[in-house]
């Protein structure tokens, strides 16, 4: 093994981890086995869990999200920004909008797909704090700051944090072992291995919970948009055969390998995403979204403080657990994959371009995408030209709107190509991830894991649905969340105890890093072509739990 920085470190492929493939496993096919023989009792029992969680830990997904947030900029604009994700004189490998673009397609495109209509106008009628009249232009404003604080830097600070500290701890201080490896600071001994492999566990339990709710929701909305087209049905039959379609697609895109399958799709998605966001804004209220964009982010950076630690003490659970509880649940639930996504794609940018590029930029697409097409469903609301809400089917509303502008036909075909490909391009990196964790993370793991991960996360959307609907897929998404709140409290302490002790060169003169540490040879071998959650590039540091150097938690032992 290599102990040059910059150096690929590959000893073949690594064991399947066999305590975490088993415990993982048999729980998530034994909640399957629980909804398909008992979906009542599953779904009084989640809802039982849901309201002690809600009632008793809400405070803590509120206040651990803006901590991220605060983490997450304090470390882009202090002395740490400068510190480069690998090597220091390594550079990224994609392009900046091809980052944009993959970054963005996993994180939350299909989110936006299926709220940017509902929940701008589903607040203006049902005001989140109830102190305005509903319907009234004080009612919108208050509508779009909320909408802006469930899609804007709270979500992506929440991705920041785990990424950083998964791509610090592969890139920077070359540790194999995947998820947990960035925990190494806090676990040592045997006790550690045990804890490294349940931190595991739990990045399984919350992805696979966090992309059925994903692929729950983006069938809803290819099946609300095939009715409005094609009038075909719109019930659970066809969104299961929906979502059967979806889970192949996407898991032969994710044994095809990120170069070919994440970037290409990301990239479509990038252009037809912009291509409807432009027409809608060409064809709708062109002015009225002008007027709507600075003036919702002017009124959500004021409301910032106030909305960030919001509990409902006083009033007002019920809708926090349904919106905001369930949005930070949502993100951190995807966590796990996303981050790995983020700094397998983001190896070779420094702290601070790293931040702002996950944080900052998405905010502001966040705020022109809500602009256009919540302004445009807002304005439509206020002037009588539609009542959005009149069909509560939330899956048929975007192409409610759609309808009063030209070429409604081909604009909703666009959106259920659009709900497609970013589930697609989402899913493929989630299944990849789950059969990484549960291979002592192998950044290539076994295809027919990573098959049947995806398979799986397609069988646990349709018990869910038939359990509940999508309200059974947003409960088990916050349980399945809760203990990883933990994890990743826990992830940031590791990462700040890492970045203490970092002794990246920097001039005393310029204050500017230096391109080549002086300590270390110019010659260097150059950065490999892939990027790689698990390669490393500096000298390995002993494992999770201690070891020999560059051997895997358990390897061996299982």
């Amino acid at each position: 093994m290599s102990s040059e920085l910059g150096t690929p470190a590959r000893e073949g492929k690594r064991p399947l981890d066999l305590p975490v493939l088993a415990v993982s496993g048999v729980v998530v096919v034994a909640l399957c086995i629980w909804g398909v023989a008992a979906p009542e009792q599953l779904q009084a029992v989640s809802g039982d869990w849901l309201g002690w969680i809600t009632t008793n830990l809400g405070w803590a997904f509120a206040v651990s999200a803006s901590g991220f947030v605060a983490l997450a900029l304090v470390l882009a604009f202090s002395r740490a920004g400068r510190i480069r994700l690998g090597a220091d004189d390594e550079r990224p490998q994609f392009s900046r909008a091809s980052w944009i673009a993959m970054m963005f397609s996993a994180g939350m495109g299909i989110g936006l797909m299926f709220y940017g209509v509902t929940e701008p106008v589903t607040h203006l009628m049902t005001p989140p704090e109830g102190d305005v009249t509903a319907g009234t232009p004080a009612a919108a404003d208050e509508a779009m700051q909320y909408t802006l604080f469930h899609w804007g830097l709270h979500p992506w600070a929440i991705y920041a944090v785990v990424g950083l500290a998964l791509a610090y701890s592969s890139y920077r201080k070359g540790r194999p072992g995947g998820f947990s490896a960035a925990f190494a600071p806090l676990l040592r001994g045997p006790r550690g291995r045990g804890a490294a492999k349940a931190i595991d566990v739990l990045a399984i339990f919350a992805t696979v919970f966090g992309s059925a709710v994903s692929l729950g929701l983006g069938a809803a909305q290819m099946n609300g948009g095939l009715a409005h087209v094609f009038g075909t049905a719109n019930n659970s039959g066809v969104q299961v055969a929906i979502i059967a379609v979806l889970t192949l697609c996407f898991v032969i895109s994710a044994v095809s390998g990120i170069e070919r399958g994440v970037k290409i799709l990301s990239n479509t998605n990038m252009v037809l995403a912009g291509l409807l966001l432009l027409f809608l804004f060409v064809v709708g209220p062109t002015v009225f979204i002008l007027d709507m964009a600075p003036n919702a982010a002017g009124n959500y950076l004021a409301a910032l403080p106030h909305m960030s630690l919001r509990t409902g003490v006083f009033g007002g659970q019920e809708w926090l657990s349904g919106w905001t509880i369930f949005y930070w649940a949502w993100w951190m639930s995807w966590t796990p994959f996303v981050g790995a996504f983020l700094a397998k794609i983001s190896r070779g940018r420094t702290i601070r371009e790293f931040v702002v590029g996950v944080m900052l930029i998405p905010t502001l697409v966040s705020l022109i995408w809500f602009s256009v097409f919540g302004g445009t469903a807002i304005n439509a609301q206020l002037t009588g030209a539609l009542d959005v809400l009149a069909d509560t089917d939330q899956t048929a509303q975007m192409f409610n709107l759609l309808a009063l502008f030209p070429w409604s036909g081909v604009t909703s075909l666009l959106v259920v190509a659009l709900v497609a490909i970013f589930f697609v391009s989402g899913a493929d990196a989630a299944s990849i991830v789950m059969a990484s964790l549960s291979s002592h993370g192998d950044d290539e793991p076994r295809r027919w894991l990573t098959a049947a991960w995806g398979g799986l996360t397609g069988v646990v959307a349709i018990v869910l649905l038939g359990a509940g609907g999508l309200q059974a897929l947003q409960n088990l998404t916050i349980i399945a969340a809760t203990p990883f709140l933990v994890v990743m409290v826990l992830m940031c302490w590791a990462l700040l105890k890492d970045l203490r002790s970092d002794t990246a060169p920097v001039s005393a003169i310029t204050g500017k890093m230096l391109a080549v540490p002086p300590s270390r040879s110019a010659s260097r071998p150059p950065a490999p072509s892939g990027p790689s959650v698990t390669s490393a590039p500096a000298a390995p540091e002993p494992e999770v739990g201690g070891g020999r150097t560059g051997e895997p938690v358990g390897a061996g032992r299982d």
